[in-house]
């Protein structure tokens, strides 16, 4: 089909008492890829198909082999071509697959595009849906331009930033998951945000999974510390800081455990500095569950989080944690009641909190409990409802952007 026969398609109206949506759903990571945003992702494909919608997952293919999903009534799974992410290789990015998606589209059109992610696969899926006058959302899960300073290209964030803002201003509607992030991005001039909050799985993530047994392999009885951290060991995270607050904290209490869940490429560095440091490597569903409610606390000094989703599951778990006013922590944590939180600008602070709570583990494991209690209003379905409602309200505006950021898109698309 011809381009511009391909830009007169007019999107069908969405009958006002028809709830069931044809969703085209736009990731370059899912599992088992192991990060926050392919485990959120999955979550609400999973809740969105629950909720009798119909989902085109649309991700790049992880391995040679492997097979679409398209076993399952109303739901249909395309693989895109992908490549590894250097210092990654377990992650992948798509690539440009703009005319692909098109085609695909003008065959089963969906009601609306998601998009959670900005990589080469995401900027090719707006693409497809400006051209098809698509209703288009997005999501703003990874901050990028936050990144560039950790890996010696800082200089790279302005062009960064400016890319992610021409890419979210694009679609009608941008979700982000704290008022602190609508905030911040609307200063950097990007529109159309919409503040959507993450959920957390309290029946997975729970107490009751806490195992001695884990812990005794650890070195730990019931009286010992164990700090846990998981994530990346990548140098976004923060993790000098990690390791000089445990420092401090082993210090006072040389018993003090480090349980460290995930890897990534800083991975030596933190062996070399914390060789005591017990390193659990990647985990997943019921395993990692057990590793968080088998800790203690739980150290998280990262400042490079749109959310940060172990921050919500290490408090479902039951951990006290400590972290920076910031992201989840700032909407979740009440200092000295469930959780410790200092100022973001305060790296010292967030040490002499570890250390202040070094022999205070009865003081840890109330602020856990309480903590615990907090996430019982984070359950998916309410998130759900949400997300389901940002997609009906961006569909009710129409798939038209104004006429001049049409044809400004048109041009960029070119």
């Amino acid at each position: 089909m011809r381009e511009d026969a391909a830009s007169a398609i007019v999107v069908d109206e969405l009958p006002a008492d028809r709830r069931s949506l044809r969703i085209a759903l736009v990731t370059e990571t899912y599992p088992p890829e192991v990060n926050g945003v392919a485990t959120t992702i999955a979550r609400v494909v999973e809740g969105l198909h629950a909720r009798h919608h119909e989902l085109q997952l649309i991700r790049p293919r992880q391995a040679a082999e492997e097979p679409a999903d398209n076993g399952g009534p109303r739901f249909h799974e395309i693989l895109m071509r992908g490549l590894p992410i250097p210092r990654y290789p377990n992650l992948r990015m798509g690539l440009p697959a703009t005319r692909a998606l098109k085609e695909h589209w003008m065959a089963h059109r969906p009601d609306l595009v998601h998009i959670a992610s900005e990589g080469p696969l995401g900027w090719s899926a707006l693409q497809a849906a400006l051209r098809l006058k698509l209703p288009v959302s997005s999501d703003f899960r990874t901050n990028f331009h936050a990144y560039s300073k950790h890996y010696g290209i800082g200089w790279l964030h302005k062009p960064i930033m400016a890319y992610l803002r021409k890419f979210h201003n694009l679609a009608q509607c941008t979700m982000v998951p704290t008022e602190e992030l609508r905030r911040s991005l609307a200063e950097y001039g990007f529109r159309n945000l919409s503040v959507v909050a993450r959920g957390v799985d309290t029946k997975l993530f729970a107490p009751h999974r806490r195992s001695e047994a884990l812990r005794q392999q650890w070195g730990a009885d019931s009286e010992t510390p164990v700090v846990v951290h998981v994530g990346r060991l990548a140098p976004e995270k923060n993790l000098a800081l990690l390791l000089a607050a445990f420092e401090a904290m082993r210090a006072l209490n040389r018993a003090a455990k480090l349980v460290l869940v995930g890897d990534g490429p800083a991975r030596k560095w933190v062996q070399a500095r914390c060789p005591d440091a017990i390193f659990a490597g990647m985990r997943a569903g019921e395993d990692l569950a057990t590793h968080y409610a088998s800790g203690d606390l739980f150290f998280f000094p990262s400042l490079t989080e749109t959310y940060g989703n172990v921050t919500a599951e290490a408090m479902a778990s039951g951990l006290a944690v400590l972290a920076f006013d910031y992201a989840a922590a700032a909407q979740l944590i009440r200092s000295n009641d469930n959780g410790m939180v200092v100022p973001v600008d305060d790296p010292e602070q967030f040490v002499e909190c570890a250390r202040a709570l070094a022999n205070e583990l009865p003081r840890m494991r109330s602020m856990g409990a309480r903590a615990r209690e907090t996430t019982s209003a984070l359950g998916w379905d309410s998130i759900l409802e949400q997300i389901e409602s940002t997609f009906l309200a961006t569909i009710s505006v129409g798939p038209f952007l104004r006429r001049a950021e049409l044809l400004r898109a048109q041009v960029q698309v070119r």
